[in-house]
């Protein structure tokens, strides 16, 4: 099973008809996958007429089929009506792939596509990463994305449409001058390539050198990164400090997208690669739900730093002796409980106590340690100011846990089995996790 995007456009049309005979030679069946946007008056009408196109061409003997989905949502205030619909388009069009079982997705993008993205990265600002464009073929999401004619010529698709006489739909959002690629086609590209005839070729080779340039920068930041990120995912600066400014930059870009999930904006890495090497303790907005804390040379991603409004939360009586997730909206947060090797016994948790930190409480690390304010047991552990805020948890007055440091030695139960543990997750972390 193979599936093609099918706009119902001239390019998508001309790779389903291709893709559609090849099939047949060979045996495999072509789902056409239709995204219906609900951005166009026009968009019912193309649906429309896909699905009549399609069940001609299957009445005719091609091992083809239409699949079509509708989006509900719409681009938020602000948001780029080209991002949202690339966006939002390409996960319908994984879902439908992944619903009927295609393991590859053919895009119908050619030279001229190419050329276009290249010229309007570059205008963006993009360095090696925008500039590579669209890859031949790129596995994500579980399927692979497939760009078959993406050294096609224009003028090579146009000429299979004439040849094979078929009927495709119009887009006029094509040539929309509000839109940036609108605006290239229609004010800028006919003016271009008269000015300068290997345009097309020329950028499309500019692609292919930054798809070799990013991938080499992929290859460095990995091998930089393997030695100064540790087991949570934090970034060791003071290893990162030591590299030079291009690299710490590029493994800096590195580090934020797998930490984010995504590319950061350049205005954060701008700022962060001064900011990082003038504070020792910073926090500065990653994204709506997020921060990047700098704190004891580590840079970490977490929730944003709860803001104190009114007084502490009163003493609550939980009684925690069974697993389990217990919220906690006044500590802004979730206790969890779950069996552990190392934990202590149920019994220990019927009734306890969760309060506030009042200040002199003490807590003991290791059986053998001696216990210590939690103020020393936070600064020796690492832990953030920003992170101390959680509930502590008593049995009578009896200290069993703090939040960011775990159970007291003197509570554990190390080899007893049916032992309990406790943790702390404060809201915008995911309980269990």
């Amino acid at each position: 099973m193979v599936a093609v995007a099918y706009s119902a456009g001239r390019d998508s049309t001309a790779l389903l008809h291709a893709a559609a005979h090849a099939a047949r030679d060979l045996g495999v069946e072509v789902v056409a996958l239709h995204v219906h946007h609900g951005l166009m008056p026009q968009a019912d009408a193309w649906l429309e007429f896909a699905s009549a196109q399609v069940a001609r061409w299957r009445k005719a003997g091609l091992p083809v089929r239409l699949v079509s989905t509708r989006l509900t949502g719409k681009p938020a205030k602000g948001d780029s009506v080209e991002a949202w619909a690339r966006r939002e388009r390409r996960m319908a069009l994984a879902r439908m792939a992944r619903d009927e079982a295609a393991g590859a997705i053919l895009l119908a993008h050619h030279r001229r596509d190419q050329a276009e993205t290249v010229l309007l990265q570059a205008l963006r600002g993009a360095g090696p990463a925008g500039l590579a464009a669209m890859p031949r073929a790129v596995e994500r999401d579980g399927l692979w994305w497939l760009r078959p004619w993406l050294e096609q010529p224009r003028e090579a698709i146009e000429a299979y449409v004439r040849t094979h006489r078929l009927r495709f739909v119009d887009d006029a959002s094509n040539a929309d001058r509000r839109l940036a690629r609108g605006r290239l086609r229609e004010a800028v590209w006919d003016a271009l390539t008269q000015a300068f005839g290997d345009t097309e070729v020329a950028l499309v080779a500019v692609a292919r050198r930054a798809q070799q340039a990013k991938a080499l920068l992929c290859e460095v930041a990995s091998s930089d990164l393997a030695t100064m990120t540790d087991d949570q995912g934090r970034l060791d600066v003071a290893r990162w400090r030591v590299l030079s400014a291009a690299r710490r930059a590029n493994a800096l870009r590195a580090w934020l997208h797998a930490a984010l999930g995504r590319g950061p904006p350049e205005s954060l890495v701008e700022r962060l690669l001064v900011e990082i090497l003038r504070v020792r303790q910073a926090r500065w907005p990653a994204d709506g739900a997020r921060e990047l804390m700098l704190y004891r040379a580590r840079l970490a991603v977490t929730p944003p730093a709860p803001r104190r409004t009114g007084a502490a939360p009163g003493e609550l009586l939980l009684d925690l002796s069974r697993p389990g997730h217990h919220a906690l909206p006044g500590f802004r947060g979730t206790l969890e409980v779950a069996r552990a090797a190392d934990g202590v016994p149920a019994a220990l948790l019927r009734s306890c106590r969760v309060v506030a930190r009042q200040g002199g409480e003490r807590w003991q690390a290791l059986p053998r340690s001696v216990p210590r304010s939690l103020k020393k047991q936070y600064q020796a552990a690492a832990i953030p100011a920003a992170q101390r805020d959680g509930p502590l948890v008593y049995a009578a007055d009896r200290l069993l846990f703090v939040p960011g440091l775990g159970l007291d030695a003197r509570v554990r139960a190390p080899g007893r089995r049916g032992t309990l543990a406790l943790r702390w997750h404060a809201d915008g972390t995911r309980p269990g996790g």
